[in-house]
């Protein structure tokens, strides 16, 4: 499906490009440079002027995203009661930073976590060309690189670079090329050379200046880069360590002369209670990347963080230092007050990481809010009314809307294509254990292959699968990875080995079918206490089973690297020479059995209560 629409997609938003874009040649521009953010340019000055003639503290508002995936367009839900809301959409934001920049002229700084790609089939089809030309006209003051960013490979349809002689970066580039901000991370490395990939075109940092004040950015990229993008395309790149990488650039940045530094991390994590920052025992630190990291450099290395990665809330200290992070695709954003001293230009105060805001045109005129989270669960009607901010209402920027309306034109017909199936009831996920989807899912795969065991990286499903009658774009967000079908035969050993590595790691409950699995509750070595055939009889270690999974695996992605890259030749098949890719292959399995899409009895995955890997943890969020 990418390669039949990818051209007319391609050449559809080229003619909405705004002009003035860097070409893949540019040269970098200086490390010591200062830039002035978006709103202090010279169309501002007058208003910047004025704000400045205040005595009292100087205000630097950011404003902070992340993990957008392609989600430039609102997201449509329809709740219980019939109800359509919309959340979220490049569009309805420009409203709010409408309302900031009036607040705070020529003090606004626009921020994003990363990955800005990979989920949506606006996104995918033109391989991030829309979501850079919408991030352009909002004003992003930069981005981190995240590990979604290396998806489309080369440029064009395929997007695994298995040929030497394409550009596994093509794509990548060519986006970069085309922002107007610089999208940063200082832990990526060229494994050959050891020095900086030329082609990033930055040392991972920058220096902008906000009402006179230099601030620091500096961008971070997850280490677990190679085993959460299509590690082929990540092979000849080393990500270093966050700890000494953030260290060292965050002090070179304050000698160049920064007086304040901002981080914008491909790193998060998850808390589950907001009503005090300093108290984190609501959050989950088995996936915490962002709290290891702030709890092991020197408190005030950064005046603020802006995270992303693991589509959780953030609003807390950690180590003396705020950070934020909201659920991403594209659905709220973070705000930020740095109060500053205008002759000092130190903080005045410790920055307050608030909760995220909700993304809204429109909303509940009870609950003020779009938030499906909330309105599902909402007792009584919904009334929706255009939303307000800071007391002014939301005004939906109508240029973007039509600056990204042709890719979204040229994807609507096959996004909206009924596919003949029909699902009863709504398939939800789950990623910390077993979900109705995932079953589904799992034996469908392993059904249309005819294998012994399916697995599934829970990371692969990206949506709930709705009740009603199915679309195409329904399925593709839910599967937006252009996957093939891919098979691994191991021995009962193997197998075994496969196993631990897959549920050992911290990527939350791989799905499964054709096995029963017991596993701790709590994450790490040793989860995987036992799994046996769907009878109870047990794995025979000599004999041989086949393994389907989408390719991402069977390439060594989410922690199989080690296992895969041990078994013999002939005996993976990455199903390139397959017709169907991995999402299509699974539709044209529905529709040829011709019934509804129903979820299979659960019960497959089952967990221990307690278990030491759990103490250990307990024990280590104490201290």
């Amino acid at each position: 499906m990418r390669t039949s629409l990818w051209l007319a997609c391609s050449f559809a938003l080229a003619a909405a490009v705004l002009p003035g874009c860097r070409t893949p040649h540019s040269h970098p521009e200086p490390e010591t440079a200062v830039h002035h953010a978006e709103a202090d340019r010279p169309s501002d000055a007058a208003k910047v002027a004025a704000a400045k003639k205040d005595a009292g503290p100087l205000r630097i508002t950011v404003v902070a995203t992340n993990d957008l995936h392609g989600w430039v367009h609102p997201n449509k839900v329809k709740l219980p009661d019939g109800t359509e809301i919309e959340e979220g959409g490049a569009a309805a934001f420009a409203g709010y930073l409408t309302i900031l920049r009036g607040e705070n002229p020529g003090g606004v700084l626009l921020l994003d976590g990363g990955d800005l790609f990979q989920g949506t089939l606006a996104s995918n089809l033109t391989e991030g060309e829309v979501v850079i030309e919408a991030m352009n006209r909002l004003g992003y003051t930069a981005a981190a690189i995240g590990n979604h960013e290396f998806d489309y490979g080369p440029v064009g349809p395929i997007s695994v670079a298995s040929d030497p002689r394409v550009d596994p970066f093509g794509a990548l580039k060519a986006r970069m090329a085309q922002a107007k901000f610089p999208i940063l991370a200082v832990n990526i490395y060229d494994a050959r050379t050891g020095g900086r990939p030329e082609w990033l075109g930055n040392d991972g940092t920058r220096i902008v200046e906000v009402h006179g004040v230099k601030i620091g950015l500096l961008g971070l990229t997850t280490p677990s880069t190679p085993s959460t993008t299509n590690p082929v395309n990540v092979s000849t790149l080393r990500f270093g360590s966050l700890v000494p990488e953030a260290t060292e650039a965050a002090k070179k940045l304050r000698a160049k002369g920064a007086e304040l530094v901002i981080a914008v991390a491909h790193a998060g994590g998850r808390c589950a209670k907001f009503d005090d920052p300093n108290d984190l025992s609501s959050c989950d630190k088995r996936d915490g990347e962002i709290f290891d990291l702030l709890e092991n450099i020197p408190a005030g290395t950064f005046d603020l963080v802006v995270a992303g990665h693991t589509h959780a809330e953030l609003a807390h200290y950690v180590n003396g230092m705020p950070v934020v992070e909201t659920r991403g695709l594209g659905r709220s954003f973070s705000v930020v007050e740095l109060k500053v001293d205008p002759k000092t230009h130190k903080l005045l105060e410790k920055p307050v990481p608030a909760q995220a805001t909700p993304i809204c045109a429109r909303v509940d005129a009870e609950l003020k809010t779009c938030d499906s989270y909330v309105l599902k669960r909402k007792q009584g009607s919904i009334t929706l009314v255009d939303a307000t901010f800071h007391g002014q209402p939301v005004k939906v920027d109508e240029s973007i809307a039509q600056a990204i309306g042709p890719a979204l034109e040229k994807v609507k017909e096959s996004q909206q294509r009924k596919l003949g199936l029909v699902v009863p009831h709504t398939m939800g996920r789950n990623y910390e254990g077993e979900s109705a989807l995932g079953d589904f899912l799992a034996d469908s795969l392993r059904a249309l292959d005819g294998a012994d065991i399916a697995l599934l990286n829970p990371g692969g499903l990206r949506a709930d699968l709705p009740a009603g009658e199915l679309s195409y774009g329904e399925v593709y967000e839910v599967i937006p990875f252009d996957n093939t079908v891919a098979t691994l035969t191991v021995t009962g050993e193997e197998l075994n080995r496969l196993m631990h590595a897959a549920y050992g790691g911290k990527k939350g409950v791989f799905q499964v079918s054709g096995l029963k699995v017991t596993l701790a509750k709590c994450p790490g070595q040793g989860r995987l206490k036992g799994f046996a055939l769907p009878d109870g009889r047990p794995i025979q270690p000599e004999k041989r089973y086949r393994v389907v999974v989408p390719d991402f695996l069977a390439r060594g992605g989410d922690g199989l690297g080690p296992v895969v890259q041990s078994l013999p030749d002939g005996r993976i098949d990455l199903g390139m020479s397959r017709e169907l890719n991995f999402r299509d292959a699974l539709v044209a399995y529905w529709q040829k059995k011709a019934a509804p899409l129903v979820a299979p009895p659960s019960g497959r995955i089952t967990f221990v209560d307690t278990d030491e890997l759990c103490a250990g943890l307990e024990a280590s969020a104490s201290q």
